[in-house]
């Protein structure tokens, strides 16, 4: 049996464990994660925890809508058992009613039947096993993905690791965060204290670059849950475009976690460039669901895909 518990109702405890023992488990759905991202969340769950899918949510206009936090790829059905598209559709026909809209993705192991109610799109990211040697590792190299390093070592470019995001967020908002309007003060706070969370857990961590005159150019923040690492977060200043900065960064931490038994997971981006550099990387592309349900009024309809569209689109120009 699935039902609906809203936030206070949820046993927190019993829900990490469940996200803890998951065949499919990732950071997002941790409730400290969640607790940063869209406060007061809400659930569904299977019987005593046996499967779960958070539902971030809010209300606009009086309209409850369920919708993707910035800063989280990934949601949907996490179980310690195998999740058939069944069980992932019986949680779908089990969100509740009031939301209108929903906008939302499923983790790269949640499959669906095709169903009449609901839109479904694939979306990618890219995901490099880093189990093999660093030199085996690097053998998959592009090209580009060389030079870039070359520029490093020739600009001089050193890696360090840190506890603090100050400077990757600071050097993100001053550069291209100008360009995207919808993250603003509450959003970059949420961030510094959700990485601040995970570095205190210990699922976090910050890597740095700075050139030859100490001058920070470029940082990397990773978050750490059940063998696969996560690119969270990046800042580039206009130098590192040209001293391959964040070459060196990502190339670092691979030789730092080479030949354990870790995936790291760029999550990938359809921008043509960006999909570029990762894939440089030897990583490969891997697909999740954006599941789209559109419950308002049939004249309302059209308005309702238009608004959430245009969010989601900026949001993924984040």
């Amino acid at each position: 049996m699935i039902k609906y518990l809203p936030y206070d109702e949820i046993d927190f405890d019993k829900w990490d464990q469940c996200i803890e023992n998951s065949l499919n488990g990732i950071i997002y759905p941790y409730s400290f994660y969640l607790d940063q991202v869209s406060p007061g969340w809400d659930a569904l769950i299977m019987g005593d925890y046996e499967a779960v899918m958070p539902l971030p949510h809010r209300s606009k206009a009086g309209i409850s809508y369920i919708f993707q936090p910035f800063f989280v790829q990934q949601l949907g059905v996490f179980s310690p058992q195998p999740i058939s598209q069944k069980m992932v559709n019986d949680f779908l026909n089990n969100i509740p009613g009031k939301f209108r809209f929903i906008n939302y993705n499923l983790n790269t192991y949640n499959k669906i039947e095709p169903s009449d109610s609901f839109r479904v799109r694939e979306r990618p990211t890219y995901e490099l096993d880093l189990i093999s040697t660093y030199d085996s590792i690097r053998n998959n190299y592009s090209e580009n993905t060389r030079r870039n390093l070359k520029k490093a070592k020739k600009s001089r470019i050193f890696i360090t690791r840190s506890s603090s995001p100050d400077e990757v967020i600071h050097t993100f908002r001053a550069h291209r965060g100008k360009k995207i309007k919808n993250i603003n003060d509450p959003e970059y706070l949420m961030l510094k204290h959700l990485i601040y969370s995970g570095v205190h857990r210990g699922n976090a961590m910050v890597y740095n670059a700075y050139t030859e005159q100490n001058s920070f150019c470029a940082g990397v923040v990773f978050f750490h849950s059940h063998k696969k690492s996560i690119l969270i977060f990046s800042g580039v200043t206009p130098e590192a475009r040209k001293n391959g900065a964040m070459t060196a960064i990502i190339d670092q931490y691979i030789q730092d976690y080479s030949e354990k038994n870790i995936t790291l997971d760029f999550e990938g981006s359809e921008d043509k460039n960006l999909a570029r550099f990762y894939r440089g990387f030897g990583s490969k592309e891997c697909l999740y669901l954006q599941l789209t349900i559109n419950n308002f009024p049939l004249i309302l309809k059209s308005l309702a895909d238009g608004y959430f569209w245009f969010r989601e689109k900026t949001n993924r120009s984040s």
